[in-house]
């Protein structure tokens, strides 16, 4: 489902803000993108996620500002260390020259901050509580859009249920048409020689009613929406649940226009697998 969600909390030495997007995608993706301070958490922030959102390809982008300066500090002990090593190599390679202060404090760790401990134990609170409040609003805006996508799968669910009744009281009639048929093919077959009586077919009259019939096919389609319709009220996370009941349908779809050869039900049966298309691409979206 596609949502976007975001927060920002400022304290008096930083400010942390959240931007999460969502797009639609059948299973859970979480990028996550992290300013170097932070990249510690990235674990944590990624199963945070997960414990919330359940499908959907997810995009997470945390920015840090300072706004308080932080006290710098210059290691004496590694700079002591610099210009020992460089005292000897220069006596090494009999090479002369001056080490000078800009030398020693351009050279790699000699000058930083101060890493507090509770400016990070802060900042990885603080970096929690923003987090929240943007999932809070991605799953608002996520499910205001379900909302709409339920009433359009109701809507498709209904018209499948109606047109696999219209199936169910067209078949005898299809029965008994191919049923009239086949006595009039065979009675042009064996004229004028013999004439074929009713009683002659029952054989073939029950072989092709057996083959023609969608009874349990039509059965399980309507237990199979019965579960939809049961799922669509429960709410909650049922996508998977939904994503699957969609292959069934499609399933017993197929089943009864290869059963059926006549050109309502047909007409019907390509109807209801457009209907289940429909219903299976909104289900894409769906938690």
């Amino acid at each position: 489902m596609t949502g976007f969600g975001a927060a920002s909390l400022r304290e008096e030495a930083f400010e942390i803000s959240v931007e999460l997007r969502s797009v639609n995608h059948r299973h859970l993706q979480v990028k996550t993108r992290l300013p170097a301070e932070l990249s510690a958490l990235e674990a944590e922030l990624e199963n945070r996620v997960r414990a919330r959102v359940e499908r959907g390809a997810l995009s997470v982008s945390v920015r840090l500002v300072e706004t308080g300066a932080r006290p710098v500090v210059i290691d004496r002990a590694l700079a002591a260390r610099y210009k020992g090593e460089i005292e000897s190599l220069a006596a090494e390679l009999r090479l002369s020259g001056v080490i000078t202060m800009d030398t020693l404090l351009g050279l790699p760790g000699v000058i930083g901050t101060a890493d507090d401990t509770s400016v990070r134990e802060r900042e990885t609170a603080l970096l929690w509580k923003v987090l929240s409040a943007a999932l809070d609003a991605l799953i608002a805006m996520r499910e205001t859009e379900a909302r709409a996508l339920v009433a359009d799968l109701e809507r498709n669910t209904r018209a499948i249920g109606e047109l696999s009744t219209q199936v169910a009281a067209r078949m005898p009639d299809v029965v008994r048409e191919h049923h009239r048929k086949l006595c009039e093919r065979a009675n042009e077959l064996l004229a004028p020689a013999a004439r074929v009586q009713p009683a002659d077919l029952p054989r073939e009259l029950a072989l092709l009613a057996e083959r023609m019939d969608v009874g349990e096919e039509l059965t399980r389609l309507a237990s199979h929406l019965t579960q939809w319709e049961k799922l669509l009220r429960q709410g909650g996370a049922v996508g998977r649940q939904l994503d699957f009941l969609v292959q069934e349908l499609l399933r017993e779809a197929n089943t009864i226009g290869s059963k059926c050869n006549d050109a309502t039900v047909a007409h019907a049966v390509v109807a209801i697998k457009t209907h289940i298309e429909r219903l299976r691409e909104q289900v894409q979206n769906l938690e």
